[in-house]
């Protein structure tokens, strides 16, 4: 369990402390939260601004979270913090800033065009109270104690400058590595498809020159909240949910063959001459049809009580960051809204489009090029 080192200060067990229980060091070009290995408990807090809200009250705001998340992600309580000992272990904390279109006005910038509501898509039921905001937090770690904490002292802390506007909880596969990939509660592999993380698709990612200078090294940042039906996917047999999907439910690989890293075979056709991949097909309708089609997926899983008479309240808080979603996220979505099998079994009812900060170097504030 947890002791103390001999000055009185908590000390993590010995299973949570050392490098690997912390997060990447804070100050940087880029936050944090984006191309780490997602951690399994997350949660997404939105926030809108009072009307009235001025530059110097943003500027207050981004000032106080900076702080406070670098204490945070240290290992350190907050200043206001009276549960400091709630701090004490990291568990690879992150927290990734973001803001809508109207948080960009107030600091006297003009939004790119992308911060702004994805096109209307005909299999949307999209709810208001999943909708746009001003602000959100990404909270990521490997404890949920160390994410409630965190989240507790970044909404505290900055009242009355900001109002929570929603909050959406979602995990992941805490033993999830090598041999045990992220599956979503279908018991799909999720987020297998994404751009190389070391560097050689940066581009692809971040915000580089042709962007706005304040956003340089940012990301955009796509929330979608997808309800699934898993009282009508409970129905449907294995080999109709490979189908819907086109990846094997054991492996994750295509159902054209190979491990959950093969590529896919679309012009595969079996002994009648059809395509072994569905053209409904989930794989199909999502896979780039240009090399520019390539977004990070980052999703998470939610599970929560159900409303009313439902017997379930379940599905994906679907996360993807990207460097322009118009150009790279907008073609894929909307190939996915004109034919998908899996919109059987699942509809989105939130979408909320973000400009995530680029990262607080020394001696800055989150959004300090945006401030000035």
């Amino acid at each position: 369990g947890a002791g103390t080192d001999g000055s009185g200060s908590i000390q993590p067990p010995a299973g949570l402390s050392g490098p690997s229980a912390r997060a990447r060091a804070f100050r940087g070009a880029r936050q944090a939260g984006i191309v780490e290995h997602p951690q399994p408990y997350a949660a997404f807090v939105a926030f809108t601004l009072p009307a009235g809200t001025e530059r110097d009250a943003l500027r207050r705001l981004l000032t106080v979270w900076t702080d406070d998340i670098e204490r945070l992600t240290s290992g350190r309580g907050t200043l206001t913090d009276l549960e400091g000992e709630l701090a004490a272990v990291t568990a690879r904390l992150t927290v990734t800033v973001g803001v809508g279109r109207r948080a960009v006005t107030v600091a006297g910038k003009t939004p790119p065009e992308w911060v702004a509501p994805l096109p209307a898509y005909a299999m949307d039921r999209l709810e208001a109270r999943w909708g746009e905001a001003d602000l959100i937090l990404q909270i990521c770690a490997d404890s949920p104690t160390t994410v409630a904490h965190a989240q507790r002292r970044l909404i505290t802390s900055v009242e009355p400058l900001a109002d929570v506007r929603w909050v959406q909880r979602g995990f992941r596969e805490p033993f999830e590595g090598p041999g045990l990939p992220m599956r979503n509660l279908f018991g799909q592999v999720d987020g297998t498809v994404k751009p190389t993380l070391d560097g050689a698709d940066d581009e692809v990612l971040f915000v580089g020159e042709a962007g706005p200078q304040w956003l340089r090294e940012g990301s955009a940042m796509v929330v979608r909240r997808i309800a699934m039906s898993m009282d009508t996917w409970d129905k449907v047999d294995r080999a109709g949910r490979e189908n819907a999907i086109g990846r094997r439910l054991d492996t994750g690989g295509p159902v054209t063959g190979g491990g959950i890293d093969a590529p896919l075979d679309l012009t595969r056709t079996d002994d009648l001459g059809f395509t072994v991949v569905d053209q409904a097909a989930h794989v199909r309708r999502a896979h780039p049809v240009t090399p520019h089609e390539r977004f990070l997926r980052r999703p998470y899983s939610y599970d929560d009580a159900p409303e009313g008479s439902a017997v379930s309240n379940s599905g994906l808080i679907f996360v993807a960051y990207c460097a322009d979603p118009v150009r790279q996220f907008v073609p894929v979505q909307a190939r996915l809204a004109e034919l998908d099998l899996l919109n059987i079994w699942t509809v989105p009812i939130g979408s909320a489009v973000f400009a995530a900060l680029p990262g607080a170097r020394d001696g800055e504030i989150l959004g300090q090029a945006l401030l000035s």
